[in-house]
Parts: structure tokens; C-alpha cells; sequence
């Protein structure tokens, strides 16, 4: 081992043990899910949540306190960082959580140098080691199952290894239920069922108010997913609700849309690896992200594009659509998200500041997100080469957000931005919808706007230009500098004119205070697109009446939460009495 400074020795070792002091105190944030769920303490479970998330920027900051206390020496100082580092890569060298403790230290660092000098020297751009490529197999994360004994057998005996304490509320129907949904498909066309192979992870998977048992089907040289999500049916019984076994059916429960899942992964990297398996499209920082480590999901996305811009020439340009008033937004065409910068100054009519902006974004990184909500990633000094940017990009940039940017003939660097997938505006994508596409998105429209606000979120500034439509078809919001809690809004119907000269009016004649919001002014955000505008209205029309908003924040003031489930309620399991029970 190369001999460091015993002031680099000591600083590594404090880093290492508040990160193993974080992992532990997350972990067991994360095991106290399986209680949460079977007692159905649903506040308690969004309690624990924005804990968790709140917990790593804690740590980070009382390990940087403990740097400069274990150590006289001047912690400004780079050259005494970089043998840190180094002495911190033979400590974790064995380490079975190594690249989220990279992690780790590299927050340490930013915290310490305010996000400068971010370089491999000095923290951990590229990973310290090659990605663990042991077969899986050798790993205890997953029980295999065999359908050698028959179909229901099997699934009698994954529903019975994953007993919560709260009984089965009819197991028998259940695995009636999933028997048949599996023969339907993606078993259909299997001849001899005791060829299938079932890999179940043995963590439960926990978001919001359900349990998902998450595994992959092998049968004729394909890996297909399963995925059973399970429901406490609040008095004291659980049970099955739907079979999911597509690709794409497990990307939208993995969704970027989605809070994070509280699972139980020791090991993260082998649980990555295990759900890339079964949704090979998702990047690696995507599915940290979905299992809560989304700091490290920032660093493997930052890995991530810097390969990507290594094998491609295209250049950053202006994202397509209507240019917002608070952020510029650009993008990479080749790569599939977006890069927004608050600007300098808002355009009128916007009156929120800066930090109300930043404010707004933190609320939506700990609320329950629903599926109508993008995940953000936020970045400090991110740094672009100059010549991937074109030129009307960059004069925008210097146009609108000067303070932000910091240029020279090599680099562009931003101070402050946000990361976000990219999606097709939904203004943009019903010039060209069908009637068919235009009624289709109408409704996840609504769906959205609905759901948004079960969750006590209201978006503000429900224009279409701030709602996007992902691969899946899902409309989802991402303009966030409007929304606020349901709660904080006072839903008003419009009063009816007194006079004439009071129907004439350009202006209101009424007073409006600030949290004032008009539902039957909603039909606005459809001006000049009349069948997009006919389908809304057929479907939600009940979105105009004032009172279906205030029997909403009654609900939620009352403690009601409400159940938003990540797929097609047409594919939940009817809970019928199931048929004579099999002796076994």
C-alpha cells in the first residue's frame, strides 16, 4: 500500500465512517417499510421518506465537520484532498458498497470547495475499479423457482416465502388470479409449463401505499419481468392486485416519474444489476434513482454522458416548443434528457423570485411524485466543452442567464442547473395527434391534473406546453415554478355580473387575492385547438366546478390519502371468492 500523511490517513477514515454511518441509518429507514405497510400507516410512510431523502445532506455535512476537527491543518488546501482520495480508494478497495461511498466522498468534497475543482485528481469522476461482472447467481439476492411440481404450486410457494405479518386476505383467489393472467401471457404459447424458471428478488420493494414482489420469468431463452404488487386492503388482510410482465409495464413502475422505492438492497449495485435484467433500456442512474440512491444516480449519470459525448458530434441546441418565461431550456439530441437554467430575470407576468424557483424544485424532489411529476437531478459547476454548444444556444444563455455561465475557449460551465428527461411537449404533440391520439391524451391530461392534486399538488400553470407526453404515452407535468399545496389554494366559482358595463368588463370587477384560483377558467388552456378541447370536456368536465376541488382539499385535510396506482386500473384482479380450494 502506497504510504499517505497520516492527516490524509484520518481524513479518508472519517470520510469512510460517516458514510458507513449514513448507510446504516438508511438502511434502517428503509426496514421499517414492511411495518408501515402492513399497519397501512400511509402519513408515516411520506414521513419516512423525505427523512430518508434529508438524510444524506446531513451526513455530508457532519462528516465535513468532523474533517476540519480531526486535522489542524488547513483543509482548503487541494494537494492535502488528493491524498485523501487516494488513501480513501485503498480503503473502500474492498469495500462491497465501493461506488456509493465514491459518492460520498465526493459530496464531502463539493461541500467543501462549493462544487469547484471537479476532477479525477480530486474526487472520484471515473470509478476507482472495474464493475463487479460475477455471475449473480453466486449472490443471495433472488430465490429460484421451479415449475416442475406445476404452475400453481410455484406460485403457492413465492406468495408463502414473501408472508407479510398481516395475513393473505385469499391467497387461493390470488394465485387463481395470477395463474390465469400468466396463461393468458406471457405464457400463452409455453407447451410444458414445468420448463419455466422463476427468479424472485428476495427484498420487497415499498412505494406510497403498496408492496411489490419484483422477480423475472426465464422460459425459451427469454427473460420476461413479474412483478406482483400487493395492496393492504386497511383492515388487516393483503392481497394481489395485478400481474406485470412487460418491459415496458416495469419501466413505468420503475419510472423516473415515481418516488423512490424503500427496498431492502444491502448491496445496491447487485440489485441494479439484477433489474437490468428485466429493463434493459433503463440506464444505471435511472435505477439507482428508483431504489433511493439517487445521489449516486447523479454520479452515474454524469459518467454516463461524458462517455456519450466521447462517441458522438452533435451539439447542444435550444429545446423545441414554446421558450418558458423563468428557465432556458436546451438539450442534446442525441440524448434523451433536457438541461434547464433559471434565468436572470422572469418575464412578465412572473413574479416569483429565484430562490422561490429552487424552493419550488426541492418540494417536488420529496413529494410523492404520483407519475405526473419528472424527477430532477440538480447540478453545481457542470462543466460542457465549448464546441458542442451552438451558436444561438450560447447567445441565449448570454442573453438570459449571464450570472450562470462561466466561458472560455475550451469550456462552458454552468453554476446552477437542473436535469430532467426529456419529453415531447404536449402542446407540440397534438399538432400532429389523431382524433383518436388527441382523445387519448386528453385523458391521461386529466389523469394527471387529478392525481396530481390527490396528492395535494396543484400545478399552477396547467398550460399544455408545460405537461409532456413520455415514450409510454403518460402525460406528465414539469414546469414547476406555479405548483404549490393543494391546501394553500382558495377555489372560488366566478361571481355572475351585476350590470352590463360588469359583463363587458376587460378586467375582473371582483377582487382576486393571490391564492384565488377560477376552475372555470381552465377552458382557456385549450384556445385554438377545439377537439382537444371537446374530448377534455367529455372526460373532465367535473375540473371546471369549483366544488370538486374543495371536496378534494376537505379529503386531504381530513388525512385521506388517496391511491394512485402505476398501471391501468382495467388490469387490476377482480377479488372474487376463488374456487374449491387444492389439497397439497
Amino acid at each position: 500500500m502506497t504510504n499517505h500523511s497520516p492527516t490524509a490517513r484520518r481524513i479518508a477514515k472519517t470520510i469512510l465512517n460517516g458514510f458507513d454511518a449514513y448507510f446504516a441509518d438508511y438502511q434502517n429507514i428503509t426496514l421499517g417499510a414492511k411495518a408501515r405497510f402492513e399497519t397501512a400507516s400511509w402519513q408515516a410512510v411520506h414521513d419516512a421518506n423525505k427523512e430518508r431523502i434529508d438524510l444524506y445532506k446531513t451526513k455530508v455535512n457532519q462528516v465535513l465537520k468532523l474533517v476540519h476537527s480531526v486535522t489542524s491543518k488547513d483543509t482548503s488546501q487541494l494537494e492535502l484532498w488528493r491524498d485523501a482520495r487516494a488513501t480513501y480508494a485503498q480503503l473502500i478497495a474492498n469495500h462491497s458498497n465501493y461506488e456509493i461511498a465514491e459518492t460520498f466522498f465526493n459530496s464531502v468534497f463539493c461541500s467543501q470547495f462549493h462544487h469547484a475543482d471537479i476532477h479525477d485528481r480530486n474526487i472520484f469522476v471515473k470509478p476507482s475499479r472495474a464493475p463487479d461482472d460475477k455471475p449473480l447467481r453466486d449472490y443471495s439476492i433472488y430465490i429460484s423457482y421451479s415449475g416442475r411440481d406445476g404452475l400453481e404450486y410455484m406460485i403457492e410457494d413465492i406468495l408463502k416465502d414473501f408472508s407479510f405479518s398481516a395475513p393473505w386476505e385469499n391467497m387461493q383467489r390470488d394465485i387463481e388470479n395470477i395463474c390465469a393472467a400468466l396463461r393468458e401471457a406471457p405464457l400463452a404459447n409455453l407447451e410444458n409449463e414445468k420448463q419455466l424458471r422463476v427468479d424472485m428478488l428476495e427484498s420487497v420493494f415499498y412505494r406510497n401505499k403498496a408492496a411489490y414482489l419484483v422477480g423475472r420469468m426465464i422460459f425459451n431463452g427469454e427473460v420476461v419481468p413479474i412483478i406482483l404488487p400487493c395492496l393492504n386492503n386497511g383492515r388487516g388482510g393483503i392481497f394481489v392486485d395485478t400481474l406485470l410482465h412487460s418491459n415496458d409495464s416495469a419501466s413505468i413502475i420503475f419510472s423516473f416519474t415515481r418516488s423512490y422505492f424503500m427496498v431492502d438492497a444491502p448491496i445496491p449495485s447487485r440489485f441494479v444489476r439484477f433489474l437490468s435484467t428485466i429493463m434493459p433500456l433503463k440506464e444505471k442512474s435511472e435505477l439507482y434513482n428508483s431504489i433511493g440512491f439517487h445521489k449516486h444516480g447523479k454520479t452515474e449519470f454524469y459518467r454516463h454522458i461524458l462517455a456519450h459525448m466521447k462517441v458522438s458530434s452533435d451539439q447542444f441546441v435550444i429545446a423545441p416548443g414554446i421558450k418558458g418565461m423563468v428557465m432556458s431550456v436546451f438539450t442534446l439530441p442525441s440524448y434523451p434528457v433536457v438541461f434547464k437554467v433559471i434565468k436572470d430575470r422572469f418575464d412578465r407576468p412572473k413574479t416569483v423570485t429565484e430562490e422561490i424557483v429552487r424552493d419550488k424544485y426541492k418540494f417536488v424532489s420529496r413529494s410523492d411524485r404520483v407519475g405526473r411529476m419528472a424527477d430532477t437531478q440538480e447540478y453545481t459547476n457542470f462543466i460542457f466543452y465549448r464546441n458542442r454548444f451552438s451558436e444561438e444556444l450560447l447567445r441565449e444563455l448570454q442573453e438570459v442567464a449571464p450570472s450562470k455561465l462561466v466561458i472560455n475557449e475550451k469550456w462552458v460551465i454552468i453554476k446552477h442547473l437542473y436535469v430532467e428527461r426529456r419529453m415531447e411537449p404536449l402542446n407540440l404533440y397534438l399538432q400532429n395527434a389523431s382524433e383518436e391520439e388527441t382523445r387519448e391524451a386528453m385523458e391521461e391530461y386529466g389523469n394527471a391534473i387529478k392525481q396530481l392534486a390527490a396528492a395535494n399538488i396543484f400545478p399552477g400553470d396547467m398550460l399544455l406546453k408545460n405537461f409532456g407526453v413520455t415514450r409510454h404515452g403518460r402525460v406528465v407535468f414539469y414546469d414547476y415554478d406555479e405548483l404549490c399545496p393543494l391546501t394553500e389554494c382558495n377555489f372560488r366559482k366566478i361571481p355572475e355580473a351585476q350590470t352590463p358595463e360588469q359583463e363587458l368588463a376587460d378586467k375582473p370587477w371582483y377582487t382576486v387575492d393571490e391564492a384565488d384560483v377560477f376552475p372555470e377558467e381552465f377552458r382557456l388552456f385549450f384556445s385554438g385547438n377545439p377537439i382537444a378541447r371537446s374530448a377534455f370536456e367529455r372526460l373532465h368536465s367535473d375540473l371546471y366546478d369549483y366544488r370538486y376541488w374543495r371536496r378534494l382539499q376537505d379529503r386531504i385535510r381530513a388525512g385521506h390519502v388517496e391511491s394512485a396506482f402505476p398501471y391501468r386500473r382495467k388490469w387490476r384482479f377482480h377479488r372474487r371468492a376463488p374456487a374449491i380450494a387444492r389439497n397439497k
